[in-house]
């Protein structure tokens, strides 16, 4: 098979992507809705105290940051879900007997959730488009921000999976940690409004950098530094990925 199983990678990917797809009521339109509805609860609410932030129309400033919040979401719960749902039936036996390194099993989930977080991104904005103004400012920050995102969510996603013993751990994460972080990044405001330590702690966020470089990619503005938001995705990513690698070769929690 050479240096890369690469039979064995494509299969694993294909089967993680199926297993979303098969259910994409839930895993793809979900989130539409409950896009749609934050869009509507929110412009509603405080579409005309809001109006003209960074010199565009609140609905507007917001698309962005509801896409984003949808695509972090969905990768976490795509990598995390899967590996633990295995571990609950008894069936993560299957994912450890096959000829995969644990680089490759670390990749191929990382791509399925990376992907499901795409396709999340694509869908909202489709949902969206009839309501709302979306253009497009510049390409690449949309395309780098979505996918760093989406990519470090997923390796997240994975350590959390192996992590969890029980849906209530997976919860806790998702409640007390991504929710709470992803609110708190700007998603509904600009941080600039934010007074002195507030401000501070906002950039030291991970998800204030994924959606104010995506904003940046769709309005044109942005709050904080694009290169800096880079920096530390790639290295989160980083981190991330060796922490992945570690707990898959220690099969730590996954081995009876």
């Amino acid at each position: 098979m050479g240096r890369v199983n690469w039979l064995g990678v494509w299969t694993l990917y294909a089967k993680e992507v199926q297993r979303f797809l098969k259910v994409g009521v839930q895993s793809i339109l979900a989130p539409v809705s409950t896009t749609l509805l934050f869009l509507a609860i929110f412009t509603l609410a405080f579409g005309d105290r809001f109006a003209g932030i960074a010199g565009v129309p609140f609905d507007r400033f917001l698309a962005p940051g509801l896409i984003m919040m949808a695509v972090v979401q969905n990768s976490f719960a795509n990598t995390s879900s899967s590996i633990l749902i295995s571990k609950i039936q008894g069936n993560i036996v299957d994912l450890l007997m096959p000829p995969l390194s644990a680089a490759e099993l670390a990749l191929c989930y990382a791509l399925s959730g990376m992907t499901r977080g795409i396709l999340v991104a694509f869908a909202v904005a489709a949902g969206m488009a009839p309501f709302v103004e979306l253009s497009l400012h510049a390409l690449w920050p949309v395309l780098f921000f979505a996918a760093a995102a989406s990519l470090l969510m997923s390796l997240l996603g994975i350590i959390a999976g192996i992590w969890a013993d029980k849906f209530d751990h997976m919860a806790a994460i998702t409640n007390f940690v991504i929710t709470p972080l992803a609110f708190l990044s700007g998603t509904f405001y600009s941080v600039e409004r934010l007074p002195g330590i507030w401000y501070t702690i906002s950039h030291a966020n991970p998800f204030f950098y994924m959606i104010d470089g995506f904003r940046y990619g769709v309005i044109g503005h942005a709050d904080g530094s694009l290169a800096v938001g880079a920096a530390m995705l790639l290295a989160l990513i980083v981190a991330l990925w060796v922490a992945s690698l570690e707990l898959l070769k220690r099969g730590w929690k996954l081995k009876a």
